[in-house]
């Protein structure tokens, strides 16, 4: 925008979708090129975005891939991710493909459960606020379980209390945890509503001030877990397990590695997450609290040598995702690929997440550990770059098959192949 330019646009939140595009247009001064480009990214969707957000004038499709090979649990499933990123699927395919002989992935859950805090203020004594609180957990119970009826018909609902007194710099404060059994919703808005309903009743038995009340995205009642053994013939070799094991063992010592390392791991879970319409935000910010949680910001994933000199690989994360509300349930992309998952629960769809943030770190090790992370990744790059300089149909194919035998994946290099191709060099 011009910096003559405004931000402020009269009306713009009642105008309809086509309407904002055109103020937008005029406002930022685009051409026909870019208005005609952002209506027909919304072509089909622009109701259902209107509705999902604030001020819509169109969609951006992520691509849509399937990862195959998996097998959870004994069931074979075939995987939607969404993701921008070149060679999260194809490493996702290949590390389930090197575990099937061993069974591929075995998981675990704790249970469908979530918890909200409400910060208590102004007691001069938080530890008898604290025990004055949990003197209440019945009627604290019932006062949840009114909330929200559905889920306690369920078989969902109040499941317990955790009161902390915590330390800040202005002083302890109490924070009530109310633990709720959220069955196969992801449970925000259910847990929510109840610490809203719960916060006057506190303040009512305790005499101190209710202030933040809202979920935890640290869910660690609510975790996936998954294990899997790779042969070392289908590694590579006893060198190449060894090596990924001192690539694990970086990463579990030094956070600037780490970040990196768990970046990769959520690649796969984020792409899962986001493909079934879930909340790809709270998972992340959920998984990285609890990378951290011994105290310093360490690997999510753990990695051993078994007594038959396999490679075994266990991730334990937070997963809160649900098959119920929000775009789950509305989005008709994110309908569809749950039907690919063939998932009846949350507790399913936890699983096999969890299970595709596994296989990924696997390809992520094993490349960094072998050829270097560049050569697979580039070579799909490649033709992303084909692209961005503009060729087009088979220009593509041949612009990204010269940049792989170059060895060089970059942007003027691909300009010079495609003129040349062209006639233009």
């Amino acid at each position: 925008m011009s910096d003559d330019t405004s931000s402020r646009i009269e009306g713009f939140h009642k105008m309809e979708p086509d309407a904002r595009l055109q103020a937008v247009a005029r406002q930022a001064k685009l051409g026909n090129e870019a208005v005609a480009t952002l209506a027909d990214a919304a072509s089909g969707q622009i109701e259902l975005a209107d509705r999902l957000v604030e001020n819509a004038i169109t969609s951006m499709a992520i691509p849509v891939g399937i990862a195959t090979n998996v097998t959870v649990d004994g069931r074979d499933v075939l995987v939607p991710m969404a993701t921008e990123e070149s060679s999260v699927i194809a490493a996702v395919c290949n590390s389930a493909k090197r575990c099937r002989s061993t069974g591929g992935f075995r998981t675990s859950t704790s249970g469908p459960v979530m918890a909200a805090q409400i910060q208590l203020l102004g007691a001069s004594d938080p530890e008898n606020v604290r025990l004055k609180v949990l003197e209440r957990i019945g009627e604290i119970k019932a006062i949840c379980d009114e909330t929200d009826p559905l889920l306690l018909k369920f078989g969902g609902g109040f499941q317990d209390l955790d009161i902390r007194v915590i330390d800040t710099a202005e002083g302890p404060m109490t924070v009530v945890h109310i633990i709720v059994d959220t069955r196969d919703a992801m449970g925000a808005n259910a847990v929510n509503s109840m610490a809203e309903a719960l916060a006057p009743k506190l303040e009512e038995w305790t005499g101190a001030r209710s202030l933040l009340r809202i979920l935890t995205n640290l869910a660690d009642r609510r975790l996936a877990r998954v294990r899997a053994v790779w042969p070392a013939e289908e590694i590579g070799g006893e060198q190449v397990r060894d090596d990924m094991l001192s690539a694990y063992h970086f990463a579990d010592a030094d956070p600037y590695r780490a970040a990196t390392h768990n970046k990769g791991i959520m690649n796969g879970i984020s792409a899962v997450v986001l493909a079934t319409g879930n909340d790809t935000r709270a998972i992340e910010a959920g998984a990285h609290a609890y990378a951290a949680k011994d105290g310093w910001y360490r690997s999510m994933t753990r990695w051993e040598k078994d007594g038959d000199g396999n490679l075994v690989g266990i991730l334990e994360m937070p997963l809160a995702v649900g098959l119920i509300g929000g775009a789950t349930k509305i989005h008709p992309t994110a309908q569809a690929n749950l039907k690919i998952l063939g998932v009846k629960t949350a507790d399913e769809l936890a699983r096999i997440i969890v299970s595709v943030g596994l296989a990924q770190n696997f390809g992520a090790m094993r490349a960094l550990a072998t050829t270097g992370i560049q050569k697979g990744h580039m070579a799909l790059h490649a033709q992303n770059v084909a692209l961005m300089v503009g060729a087009v149909g088979t220009e593509i194919d041949k612009v990204a098959e010269e940049l792989k035998t170059l060895g060089k994946v970059r942007q003027d290099l691909a300009e010079g192949i495609l003129a040349r191709l062209r006639g233009e060099a």
